[in-house]
């Protein structure tokens, strides 16, 4: 069984369109993926993705965005 999941692209004036691949609710859970869980992904060609954790180390922890005040 395999969930479908949306690219969204997001435009922010100039040529920066970054892209985001919603991860399916039931899946999360499941891969144990936290909110800011670091990602890699690779290309095996035009019709496969992979992904996997980016490490388990100090560096792999999510990251917390600073507030610009």
């Amino acid at each position: 069984m395999g969930y479908r999941s949306i690219v969204q692209v997001i435009q922010w004036g100039g040529k920066n369109r970054p892209c985001y691949l919603i991860c399916p609710a039931p899946l999360a859970p499941a891969l144990e993926i936290e909110k800011g869980e670091v990602i890699e992904g690779g290309v095996e060609d035009k019709h496969t993705l992979t992904l996997k954790r980016a490490g388990r180390g100090a560096d792999s922890s999510p990251t917390r965005r600073k507030r610009h005040e």
